[in-house]
């Protein structure tokens, strides 16, 4: 049995994870649970799991990770305030499953530096899709990765069109339930270049060989070419519990997680080129990649801001990546990456892109 650590026990990827766990108690064991905000629902979480240990906010939830006996930690918490609890969790020698993107992406070599090989399970469902695929080959045969997109809810616009989005239509997604952060990157496709970076990090291939399609139906999650000229994808309805079952109990399957699919029915699979004019977010997150440093710290930072500023009315929907622009573009990193620039080069991003959208108003 495996003991599971759950932050952000009270967003969709917690919820979820939870799911999975309630129906296999004969294989997980919840000991222990922390939320952002939403103590009542953390308690009863707590209450029906028989769980003892519980912590609200990022720090607590970092020294619950160094408190607490557990087998895997599974970060789903927002942001890059998960850099604490995925730090202490490889500290610690947990294995982490991490949806937490933001903290690998801004902590770069701080955190890969300290995982030891196979310690980080990715939870994504592109980059379980990857991990699956990749089991088909050796390194040294892999080609290029090719990540997914749905292509949000904006999918055909042109940059001019998108001007005028509102903050309901830019949370409409038409496969993914998420939180409106995640969900706003999604339709800006920042996510999909969070999710670029995150997969040079997990996987080390280079940013020249790793590529983005859009794919409308959601079902196959991401895709492995190999130097054969064959390509392994996994494909699965659109449900995330499949990834967490295996970021819980990696590398083996559990049963009954998800539906499969369909096979006697008709159906049909599209892919089709990113349209970098109407979202350019993808080759923007592709250089600050390769500059490494603290722009991915920069770059995330901006883009929280925006997005914010956008859900207030402050700022419109491609303003958003214009904003995350114009910061990356007057950054200069120096130095080695330690917390204390990682920090600095946040709190710098998140005034300059404050800034930047009050000049706009």
């Amino acid at each position: 049995m495996r003991r599971i650590l759950i932050l952000g026990s009270t967003g969709s990827i917690g919820t979820q994870a939870l799911d999975v766990i309630r129906a296999n108690p004969e294989r997980f064991e919840v000991v222990g649970l922390a939320a952002g905000s939403r103590r009542e629902q953390m308690d009863a979480q707590a209450t029906e799991f028989g769980v003892e240990f519980t912590a609200l906010g990022a720090d607590e939830a970092e020294q619950l990770v160094r408190d607490v006996e557990a087998d895997v930690v599974l970060n789903g918490i927002t942001g890059s305030v998960g850099i604490g609890p995925t730090l202490a969790a490889l500290e610690c020698g947990r294995t982490l499953a991490l949806a937490n993107k933001e903290s690998l992406i801004v902590g770069g070599d701080l955190v890969t530096q300290l995982a030891a090989p196979g310690q980080i399970v990715p939870v994504d469902s592109e980059h379980s899709a990857i991990a699956q695929a990749l089991r088909s080959g050796t390194f040294d045969e892999v080609r290029r990765l090719v990540l997914t997109a749905s292509g949000g809810p904006f999918r055909g616009r042109s940059r001019a069109a998108l001007a005028g989005v509102t903050p309901a239509e830019a949370l409409a997604h038409p496969t993914w339930d998420m939180g409106r952060m995640v969900t706003t990157n999604s339709a800006t496709l920042v996510n999909k270049g969070l999710e670029v970076i995150e997969a040079h990090l997990l996987f080390d291939v280079p940013y020249d060989r790793i590529d983005v399609v859009v794919h409308p139906q959601s079902i196959v999650h991401s895709m492995v070419e190999f130097v054969d000229g064959s390509t392994i994808a996994q494909a699965s309805p659109p449900d995330m519990r499949l990834p967490i079952s295996l970021g819980l109990d990696w590398p083996n399957r559990v049963g009954g997680v998800g539906k499969p699919l369909d096979w006697t029915t008709a159906t049909c699979w599209t892919f089709e080129p990113l349209d970098e004019e109407a979202f350019p977010s993808v080759a923007l997150a592709k250089q600050v990649g390769r500059l490494g440093g603290t722009y991915p710290a920069v770059f995330n930072a901006a883009n929280e801001q925006a997005v914010d500023a956008f859900h207030e009315g402050r700022l419109n929907f491609t303003g958003i990546v214009d904003t995350v622009t114009r910061v990356v573009e007057s950054h200069e990193s120096e130095g080695a990456l330690t917390r204390e620039s990682l920090f600095e080069a946040e709190r710098w991003a998140r005034e300059t892109a404050d800034r930047a959208i009050a000049a706009e108003a």
